[in-house]
């Protein structure tokens, strides 16, 4: 199945995280797919990064922030006027979590809850990807991958605050997206 280009063509897309890795990735397709995207995320992670060595910034709007200032991420989604949100920004490292879990949940889950938070008060947002890890499922020592419907668990404080971050975003689409709907066309 092709992409097609046509439905990315002016579309406001927010992504969270733009400066990492994965995040520079993205900015750089939506930017050739015709969206005209903002980013906000924590300054470059790591050096040198793609974000600089690819000069991502050139073609999209990028704010320094962290989604863990609720105010400053809904202002600056307010500001913008998403339509598309990926929400990729997370304390992404194993290691680090066991060395300040605090951070790791803080910035993983409530980071997520603001996110949401700033999505709900926008009110142009017609859809979110929230990216978070194969980590997120309880971690049973298979060869082969982790499925959507599999448990979630994670017995470090990365793959735990992942997993947090999920069962976030399903209350989230399960207390207001559905919500609207429903709202919406009169059935509730």
């Amino acid at each position: 199945m092709a992409i097609d280009k046509a439905f990315w063509q002016g579309k406001r897309v927010f992504v969270t995280g733009h400066t990492g890795f994965k995040g520079s990735w993205l900015s750089l397709w939506l930017e050739d797919m015709g969206a005209v995207v903002r980013g906000y995320s924590l300054s470059v992670p790591t050096i040198p990064s793609l974000f600089e060595q690819a000069n991502v910034s050139d073609g999209l709007l990028s704010e320094e922030g962290d989604i863990r200032d609720h105010l400053h991420i809904r202002q600056s989604m307010a500001d913008f006027k998403p339509e598309i949100v990926f929400h990729l920004a997370a304390q992404p490292l194993v290691r680090l979590s066991y060395e300040d879990p605090v951070e790791t949940y803080s910035t993983n889950v409530m980071g997520t809850v603001y996110v949401l938070e700033a999505v709900r008060a926008v009110g142009s947002v017609k859809a979110v990807v929230n990216i978070t890890s194969d980590k997120c499922y309880e971690n049973r020592e298979w060869v082969w991958g982790y499925r959507e419907n599999e448990a979630m668990g994670g017995y470090d404080p990365y793959s735990n605050s992942k997993g947090c971050a999920e069962l976030v975003a399903s209350a989230y689409r399960n207390s207001f997206l559905i919500l609207k709907i429903m709202t919406s066309m009169g059935l509730h």
